[in-house]
């Protein structure tokens, strides 16, 4: 049966963030003001990005003393499931809180999606490095035009491909094969330049859609793959690492900006620790689901030489994506030479 290991860290913050006189926005008193967040997650409540939620919850409630407390939401259970207007309601103010992917942002606006380019980083010590580098401070500045602080970024990995027809490892044996990907712009041009027939769909519609034979095809990370079951429907897994998928911890920006400077470095503090723990489970939880995918799985591991055909292939949209990403993210996310 399988099982998604946690690795808890410590919930204890510094003395320093122990708040004894604490205020707040909007006009503080000398108890310090209360708070009752909503804090929402794509996943549902086994999943590293739960991890990560509750973490931050236990940490603002015990560093605030119970002034502030969280509410964590799984499955995009405000917006009924729905990923981009739960992004919206962020933005909006009408929640507090959310971890989303990049992706979801650039569904809302493109530039954010610089991060997710095709075959841009070799492996997730290169992506981390260049996020914690220059990314993650562009990003702030670019969710801070959409009412979004950027408290601190986790991972969801790799996105890879899985699929019922054959085992793919150069450009080619994508020709013609029906692909479920996220509803950007982005991902349609990356699979339509090498020749497959990229759809959208709800996630929740992918499992039968694959089992019907509707589609052939999808690409998510390890996890997804692997706690959505779908090795049941698909026989090919391609381990080719060829989209990052950093996820964004942010709080909406009137709210923060509301905050004394002493919550501001509460939710601040306790957002690292959170995007932290989350990542560590999640590259913990990948390494143990990769093995039992390949009982269960045929697994491709791409060669170096590979890797290269499909990244050279993807010129074209590298052309066509510069003004859109614009030179400042682009710059940002791309790996020191």
């Amino acid at each position: 049966m399988k099982q998604t290991k946690t690795y808890a860290l410590s919930l204890a913050l510094s003395a320093g963030l122990v708040l004894t006189a604490c205020g707040g926005g909007g006009g503080a008193s000398a108890d310090g003001d209360t708070y009752d967040w909503d804090f929402t997650i794509t996943t549902g409540n086994t999943s590293t990005w739960n991890d990560g939620a509750e973490l931050f919850a236990e940490q603002v409630e015990e560093g605030s003393d119970g002034r502030i407390s969280v509410n964590i939401f799984p499955n995009e259970q405000l917006s009924n499931g729905d990923t981009v207007a739960g992004l919206e309601q962020l933005m909006s103010g009408e929640k507090d809180l959310s971890f989303n992917s990049t992706i979801i942002y650039a569904s809302i606006d493109p530039q954010f999606g610089a991060v997710n380019a095709p075959f841009l980083y070799t492996d997730l010590e290169q992506a981390r490095a260049t996020l914690e580098d220059t990314g993650i401070d562009a990003y702030t500045e670019a969710a801070a035009e959409h009412g979004v602080q950027l408290l601190a970024m986790g991972e969801s990995g790799f996105r890879q491909l899985t699929n019922s027809t054959r085992p793919v490892r150069t450009p080619d044996d994508l020709n013609g094969l029906k692909v479920r990907i996220p509803g950007i712009g982005l991902f349609d041009d990356i699979y339509q330049e090498m020749g497959a027939n990229p759809t959208t769909m709800s996630f929740s519609e992918v499992f039968t859609s694959l089992q019907q034979g509707t589609i052939d095809g999808q690409e998510n990370p390890i996890d997804i793959i692997y706690t959505s079951g779908l090795e049941e429907v698909q026989d090919n897994l391609t381990m080719w690492n060829y989209v990052y998928d950093p996820l964004i911890l942010g709080m909406n920006k009137e709210v923060f900006d509301s905050l004394s400077e002493e919550d501001q470095e509460l939710v601040t503090a306790a957002a690292q620790e959170a995007a932290e723990l989350q990542i560590a489970n999640n590259r913990e939880n990948e390494a143990g689901q990769l093995e039992e995918l390949k009982g269960e799985m045929d697994v491709v591991e791409l060669t170096e030489e590979e890797s290269t055909a499909f990244r050279d292939q993807m010129t074209p949209v590298y052309d066509d994506y510069q003004d859109v990403w614009g030179a400042d993210l682009v710059e940002a996310v791309t790996p020191a030479e």
